[in-house]
């Protein structure tokens, strides 16, 4: 089982202007340390949580056709094809009707329906290509507002600590720091 992010976001979940707010930092000397540092907390508070935040289309491949199929890194919004190698190792779309998707859950599911069947997988590496749409909206405003406030402290942190290792100081991390914030809307795999 592996993924494949088709295409990625469209926008960050912070603009550059309220990170610089935000950072208190004013002039532009710093723009593209900062936009990037926009998107390594994006990407830090996705890992984190195994979940997309911004709508981001993947692709899951699998090398066979099982009855249940775990798809991660949601909130799925929809699954959009699955496509196998028959057995003579054409690609085919499987017809809808032959499964179901559970989006509510997370993670999200593909099963069998009770009236489809599965057909013959051809065996092969990545048999099974899952198209799906993930993350929680189009617009930063549709991501949860404390996962908003954690990825904030996530760009403070990497604003603050350019270095991998600071000398002479010591530090203490803060009990209600952007892990805590996030952990109530982590999923777990296990």
């Amino acid at each position: 089982m592996s993924y494949k992010i088709v295409t990625g976001p469209s926008l960050e979940p912070i603009t550059l202007a309220q990170a610089k707010v935000f950072l208190s930092v004013d002039g532009t000397d710093e723009n593209d340390l900062i936009t990037h540092i926009i998107k390594a907390a994006r990407w830090s508070a996705e890992t984190y949580l195994n979940k997309k935040l911004i709508t981001t289309e993947m692709e899951l491949y699998l090398d066979s056709l099982p009855e249940k199929i775990q798809v991660n890194y949601g909130p799925v919004q929809s699954i959009t094809t699955v496509k196998y190698y028959d057995s003579d190792n054409s690609l085919q779309t499987l017809d809808s009707a032959n499964y179901d998707t559970d989006t509510v859950s997370e993670p999200a599911r593909i099963t069998i329906s009770s009236t489809g069947s599965y057909p013959s997988v051809y065996s092969r590496t990545n048999a099974v290509v899952i198209a799906y749409d993930t993350g929680y909206g189009d617009a930063a405003s549709d991501i949860p507002e404390d996962i908003i406030s954690a990825i904030y402290l996530i760009i403070k942190h990497l604003y603050d600590n350019r270095d991998n290792v600071v000398i002479g100081s010591q530090v203490n991390e803060l009990p209600m720091g952007s892990q805590s914030i996030l952990d109530q809307h982590r999923v777990c795999q296990f």
